[in-house]
């Protein structure tokens, strides 16, 4: 009963700090010169609302305009207009997920915290602009908590400090902040503070009746006092006073030196016991840890770790995280991907498609949002296609842009396959994707010397234009059995390719075809033969509609 009563007191706080609209409640974006529009806290009257909404027309407007540039993403997410950062805030909140991004709206291209919806995670529909700068000079990267009959927003409010504010409305379209902005505030830089200072973009959870925030950051304890990767942890019983507790996590192995821990999402997984915790360095991309929450300690014990990224952070690759549970012990996740390309079009980084991640047997199992499938259209299946070896075999009746590609393949004896996409008649163009069995490094248990096998995404040929800037070939490992078929599911989105293996292992990358017949596909099987048992490929559809419904 005395747990019960504390949570009721935190509740009715919350309801008290943030009820109303008044200016005195409120810090308004009074200086920015973006359009923030108030919503009815009902649904139909919302939509109504939504349908005469002038800047969703604009986007609406933008979005048709944009649609047939030739590098524009199909079914990939990407931002109305302007260019795109990190995601922010995914959750789902009254029958649709809600995903958050750094906007930069063009009459103001600074952070905001743009915003869609989606009652699949596939199909998206905009949202006007969702938190704007008020106090602080931008609306950098945070999170979002769902508690009671509200979404609580906390992120990292650019030169004051961490901030929060609350929606409680159907599509999330009215955000409050409370006058005690910035709830975490910078250090005094005369004053001896945690190195925290150097990083941000809190995520936020509620445990044993406070809240949590871990501040992704840096610490110079490395090597010749080299940067090496730190998260810090706080605490809260009102979600305003907060005091900090210590780093949330004591070591780290699986990081490079000179990483850093920004963006951080921390969940269970599982039904083991375990946590995940995803975040971004500056450095390498996109990763992530496994382990145990003590919550005793308040300290999170990394148990194994990976990438989502495989290679530098910038030029194509894997970006920053956003993840929430799915229901059922697994994760959602995606990610922004940073251009490898110059802008010629108005956009520049697009998100991943959603990512289920799962733990089984000890193992983080990756595959697409079954809900992509929804965008499958005119199917064609092979079956039974002999690749000889050391022979290039075009598959003339698969080609496109926009396509999702499924193969099982009966290895043999060989130990390379190679399949080529975007690719020109004469071979000029196209970005390969390569899988070598058993030539990874050995697995991480020291008594298991069995060697992983790896999976390479390269688009050292992806485009002829001199603008285009190769992206260093980006291999990824993975266990493999003896005998076992190879899987890999392949989409192709104009300038952006992921591939899935064995559910499994994940490669990403953008890639920038010049040539309009950059649209075939390849097979080939190295020093011996193969067989691709079936082949499945679809056209894609856009998961884009006009006006909201």
């Amino acid at each position: 009963m005395k747990k019960r009563n504390i949570k009721l007191i935190a509740l009715f706080a919350l309801t008290i700090l943030f009820a109303g609209s008044s200016a005195a409640a409120q810090q308004t974006p009074a200086a920015d010169r973006v359009a923030m529009y108030t919503f009815s806290d009902k649904l139909p009257e919302q939509l109504q609302q939504l349908v005469g909404n002038p800047l969703l027309h604009r986007y609406a407007e933008t979005r048709n305009k944009l649609s047939s540039g030739k590098y524009r993403p199909l079914y990939h997410f990407s931002a109305p207009e302007g260019r795109l950062n990190d995601p922010n805030g995914l959750c789902y909140w009254d029958g649709n997920w809600h995903l958050f991004y750094q906007a930069y709206p063009i009459e103001n291209p600074i952070a905001h915290w743009g915003h869609a919806y989606s009652p699949d995670l596939i199909h998206w529909k905009d949202l006007p602009i969702a938190i704007a700068p008020s106090i602080e000079e931008r609306v950098y990267s945070g999170s979002t908590l769902i508690q009671g009959d509200s979404v609580i927003a906390m992120y990292r409010g650019v030169g004051q400090g961490e901030m929060v504010a609350v929606s409680r409305d159907p599509l999330l379209l009215n955000w409050r902040k409370p006058a005690a902005n910035p709830v975490i505030p910078d250090p005094d830089p005369e004053k001896e503070q945690p190195v925290f200072a150097r990083g941000g973009d809190p995520f936020l959870w509620r445990c044993d009746n406070y809240y949590y925030a871990v501040l992704g950051g840096y610490s110079d304890s490395g090597p010749g006092g080299k940067r090496v990767f730190a998260e810090y942890l706080y605490r809260s019983s009102d979600l305003l006073r907060w005091e900090y507790l210590h780093p949330f996590i004591d070591a780290n192995p699986y990081a490079f030196v000179g990483d850093d821990g920004a963006c951080p999402y921390f969940y269970p997984i599982g039904s083991e016991g375990k946590y995940i915790l995803f975040y971004f360095s500056h450095k390498s991309g996109g990763k992530y840890l496994i382990g145990d929450y003590d919550t005793r300690r308040q300290k999170f014990i990394v148990t194994d770790g990976g990438n989502f990224n495989h290679g530098p952070a910038k030029g194509g690759g894997i970006h920053a995280p956003s993840a929430y549970p799915d229901g059922k012990g697994g994760i959602v996740v995606l990610f922004n991907t940073n251009p490898g390309f110059p802008r010629k079009d108005d956009f520049s980084e697009t998100m991943t498609l959603p990512r289920l991640l799962t733990w089984e047997k000890g193992a983080l199992h990756v595959r697409p949002w079954d809900a992509v499938e929804s965008l499958r259209r005119d199917h064609v299946r092979l079956e039974h296609i002999a690749v000889p070896a050391n022979q290039e075999i075009v598959l003339d009746k698969i080609t496109g842009d926009a396509l999702e590609i499924s193969m099982e393949i009966d290895l043999g004896k060989t130990k390379t396959f190679e399949l080529s996409v975007l690719r020109s008649p004469d071979r000029q163009e196209y970005t390969r994707i390569l899988f070598q069995r058993d030539m990874g490094k050995p697995t991480r248990e020291y008594e298991n010397h069995t060697p992983t096998s790896t999976v390479t995404i390269d688009n050292t040929y992806g485009s002829r234009s001199p603008l285009f800037t190769p992206r260093p070939p980006e291999t990824a490992e993975l266990p493999f059995a003896k005998g076992e078929k190879l899987k890999l599911r392949v989409f192709i989105d104009r300038s952006i390719v992921e591939v899935f293996v064995n559910d499994r292992q994940s490669v990403t990358l953008r890639t920038y075809p010049e040539r309009d017949d950059s649209r075939g596909i390849s097979v080939r099987a190295a020093g011996n033969s193969a067989e691709i048992g079936s082949l499945d490929a679809w056209r894609m559809e856009s998961i884009w509609t006009d006006t909201p419904r």
